[in-house]
């Protein structure tokens, strides 16, 4: 066997190739052309020009609605009371409301700490159930405005939003039939009727 030069095929291998090229199969009918990849590429898009709306002397806040804020609270106590349901005699709790009924028997809280004016409120409430008393008038005063502006607003009074409270709970809902805001001559919204329940 012939050693071939360097780069060229020896005769054996030239035979071999002329074989293998008569039972190869061409991939493609058309000649294969270099693809242009200009088209296939997206066009660049600009960059985006920023322009400045906001004029050198801007301030935050300046273009906001100056629109106050109000405290959205619940209902006052007034006038939960005042649509409470009606639990008494309708035209017993008319003349109540017109200051026609008279208390029967009265307690002055006004001035009390919570501790203090609690405690007096059972003691009343209960022996004057227990002495058949029906009407009877708390005093509680209309309060200070305590409010300073904080973030937790702060109720005008603090016995007459409280005392109410402690009226519906036990062991005075057991005889207090109804609650609510006395008449003018009666001290207004500063006090409170309590009608009670008939002693058993």
């Amino acid at each position: 066997m012939k050693r071939r030069g360097k780069g060229k095929l020896s005769e054996d291998d030239r035979t071999v190739w002329e074989a293998v090229k008569k039972t190869a199969i061409p991939m493609r009918s058309e000649p294969m052309t270099p693809r242009d990849t200009t088209k296939s590429r997206p066009a660049k898009k600009p960059a985006p020009q920023y322009q400045d709306h906001f004029p050198s002397h801007f301030e935050v806040g300046s273009r906001a609605t100056q629109t106050p804020m109000g405290h959205d609270l619940a209902p006052s106590i007034s006038e939960r009371l005042a649509h409470a349901p009606i639990h008494m005699d309708r035209k017993k709790y008319g003349k109540m409301q017109r200051g026609k009924l008279s208390p029967e028997a009265r307690i002055d809280l006004h001035g009390m700490t919570l501790a203090h004016a609690h405690p007096a409120l059972q003691g009343f409430i209960i022996s004057s159930a227990l002495a058949g008393r029906r009407l009877v008038l708390v005093i509680t005063g209309k309060g200070k405005n305590r409010d300073e502006g904080g973030p937790i607003p702060i109720r005008k009074g603090v016995l007459k939003n409280q005392v109410p409270h402690w009226l519906h709970q036990p062991p005075l809902r057991s005889v207090v039939m109804q609650v609510t805001e006395a008449h003018l001559k009666h001290g207004g919204s500063g006090a409170y009727y309590v009608y009670l329940r008939r002693s058993r």
